[in-house]
């Protein structure tokens, strides 16, 4: 599914990000990545989903080399993979609704099969009274659900969340978690970056730690 093998990745000379990283993520699996800012989480995920390259090493997503990957193919792996933001990044003129159907939209699904797929995953993800409400009237843990939404509704392999629950006191981050926990039990690959180590203590899920661009510490 995803497998990194002795990545180096330095934007700068002398200064890596990510230093000799190898791991493995099997399909529907759950794993925090954690560490403090600048650990490298971020670039992790650029280079997962190739908006960055990797100095050295191999990286393979999806049966994908990544090396090997022409120009063309990326879109086709990202449509793959759904992205849940800290900010949610959510178009302020547009709908709940209308939010979460954009991905369908780009990959030109029919108006019948937007309306369904769209309908499902805001009932599943408890929105359903909101269908028709803008962002700004939302509160934020509202907001990330409908970033999640957007993030599934295409039926992604893999879920990249990048401290999602940064914004949301304890309550609200639960909750989030129980969300992806409910889908990954569908078989959904997630991995989410935290810096809240309570949710690590609340959940038996594997643990990726990073620090300093190394692989500290990898607890399944």
């Amino acid at each position: 599914m995803i497998e990194f093998k002795h990545v180096y990745k330095a934007y700068l000379a002398n200064v890596p990000c990510l230093r000799d990283v190898s791991f493995r993520v099997n399909e529907g699996d759950f794993v925090f990545v954690v560490g403090p800012s600048g650990a490298g989480k971020t670039t992790l995920f650029k280079l997962m989903t190739a908006y960055e390259s990797k100095n050295t090493g191999e990286i393979n997503v999806l049966g994908h080399n990544l090396s090997s990957l022409k120009k063309g193919q990326i879109p086709f792996l990202r449509r793959e993979i759904g992205m849940v933001l800290q900010n949610y990044k959510l178009l302020k003129n547009k709908t709940v609704f209308e939010n979460i159907e954009l991905p369908l939209i780009i990959r030109g699904l029919s108006a019948d099969e937007r309306i369904e797929k769209t309908e499902q995953i805001i009932e599943k993800v408890g929105l359903k009274e909101y269908r028709d409400q803008f962002p700004d009237f939302l509160s934020g843990g509202e907001q990330q659900r409908v970033a999640i939404a957007r993030a599934l509704v295409h039926s992604p392999k893999i879920v990249i969340a990048d401290e999602p629950t940064g914004n949301l006191d304890s309550e609200l981050s639960q909750s989030i978690m129980k969300l992806f926990k409910d889908f990954s039990k569908q078989g959904v690959t997630f991995l989410v970056a935290t810096h809240d180590e309570r949710l690590l203590k609340t959940s038996e899920s594997r643990v990726l730690r990073l620090n300093k661009g190394l692989v500290s510490e990898d607890v399944q």
